[in-house]
């Protein structure tokens, strides 16, 4: 058994039979990070968007806060004068 495995081992069929199973093997693992590396900056993209999406609320509501009326004169004056 022993000098089945030895000759098995250094035939050319090994040989081949393990170079295909190393590139098979590096393919996969290259695809596979890949793929991983895809879904994270797909991640990274959506977070980005919700971000900027929550940036531009927040933005308006600034914007809204610094029009709003200062005290009650305003106020009454903007509603008379039909402004709201």
């Amino acid at each position: 058994m022993g000098a089945l495995i030895a000759w098995f081992s250094g035939s050319r069929f090994a040989l081949a039979v393990g170079k295909w199973a190393a590139i098979t093997l590096t393919i996969s693992l290259f695809l596979l990070s890949f793929r991983r590396s895809g879904e994270r900056a797909g991640r990274l993209a959506e977070r980005i968007e919700k971000q900027e999406k929550t940036n531009e609320i927040q933005r308006r509501m600034l914007e809204a806060a610094s029009r709003r009326p200062r005290n009650r004169g305003e106020l009454a004056k903007r509603l008379r004068d039909g402004e709201f």
